[in-house]
């Protein structure tokens, strides 16, 4: 008897909590009633709670699938730029420093020392015997080849010997035998002059000081230090075409002034390096570092080049691309150095080998 109260109690408790907090379960309405409520309520409303259960649920799984998105993006941006239109990793360019005044120098310095590794023989290519040979020879190379040259003065040589021969010499007979230099009025008004003076002044002799050079017709600084270097020891930079390209593409200087890259040059090398500096360069300019297509593929000195790459790159092309000994051809003098590794220079067209030519005793 005493439990049945708390039973029923239990009951109604029970009836609120299944109910929820609805008004009407709060006034105890009984459990056909209800039934019957939910029997003849339209579908649509229970239709309506349906999606506002799921509606409430939406949020909490839409939050992680927006942070993942979010996580996902940055990655594929990331992957477009770390990769390559091949799909290989794009490597990251390190930052260059500029080259110090002391590197520049070092690697200058090595530059000449391994030249002279690739050209132990290189020399002046111009055939003579004596410093009047050369140095007329040096007045008629200008805007023309060595060989050109060396198929030249050889006919010359043999009919004026001397400066007071050249001096004396009928201007319109030097004229055709240096026709084949170019500019050649201009050329015989120069090495005729130079001749006249060289009777006149200096006894027949070529002097050896700068200075003087300088003074005769036709001789500016670049010939004057090929006589010089070669005939009488004393060291200088023979800056012509092919040493201001080269000296330029190394980095040496920015000017284009000759004389101003002579005195840089000297700046950079010892004075008893200049003659043969200046070989080497000039060697290595006519044989790979061409002026408009470069072996840079066959180039011993690429490692040391800030120009690698304006040439031909390609090891095979590259190779295509040598001259003289380096591409199994002859060399520019009709009579080069013993110790030239390569053949020497074909005579003119329309001369016999040997027919006026002689051998020559300097290097």
């Amino acid at each position: 008897m005493s439990n049945s109260p708390v039973r029923t109690q239990a009951k109604g408790a029970g009836r609120v909590s299944a109910e929820g907090n609805s008004a009407v379960g709060e006034h105890g309405v009984s459990k056909r009633s209800k039934a019957a409520n939910r029997e003849d309520s339209p579908p649509a409303k229970r239709a309506a709670k349906a999606p506002a259960a799921k509606k409430s649920a939406a949020p909490k799984s839409a939050a992680p699938k927006s942070a993942a998105l979010k996580k996902v993006a940055p990655k594929k941006a990331a992957s477009k730029k770390a990769a390559a239109p091949d799909g290989a990793p794009v490597p990251k360019k390190a930052a260059v420093r500029p080259e110090s005044r002391l590197g520049m120098v070092r690697r200058a310095r090595r530059i000449n020392r391994e030249l002279a590794e690739v050209y132990p023989y290189a020399h002046p290519e111009l055939d003579f015997r004596n410093p009047f040979e050369l140095l007329v020879a040096t007045v008629l190379s200008a805007q023309t080849t060595d060989l050109r040259v060396n198929q030249t003065t050889p006919a010359l040589f043999a009919q004026y010997p001397t400066p007071e021969d050249l001096a004396a010499a009928v201007p319109e007979e030097i004229e055709e035998l240096i026709r084949p230099t170019g500019f050649f009025r201009a050329k015989t008004k120069s090495i005729m002059g130079l001749a006249a003076a060289l009777r006149d002044d200096f006894g027949g002799e070529v002097p050896g000081r700068l200075e003087d050079l300088v003074k005769l017709p036709g001789v500016g600084r670049k010939t004057a230090f090929v006589v010089l270097g070669n005939v009488f020891g004393v060291p200088g930079i023979t800056v012509d075409t092919h040493f201001m390209r080269l000296a330029r593409r190394f980095r040496w200087t920015e000017s284009d002034d000759p004389v101003k890259i002579e005195a840089e040059i000297a700046e950079i090398f010892p004075r008893s390096d200049w003659t043969m500096l200046s070989h080497r360069v000039i060697f290595h300019g006519r044989r790979m570092c061409h002026a408009r297509k470069p072996a840079c593929g066959a180039c011993p000195i690429t490692h040391l080049c800030p120009a690698y790459g304006e040439g031909e790159t390609d090891p095979e092309k590259a190779r295509k691309l040598l001259k003289y000994e380096k591409g199994g051809f002859p060399g520019q003098r009709l009579n080069p150095p013993a110790d030239y590794p390569g053949r020497p220079a074909p005579p003119a067209p329309g001369v016999a080998p040997g027919a006026v030519q002689r051998p020559s005793d300097a290097r």
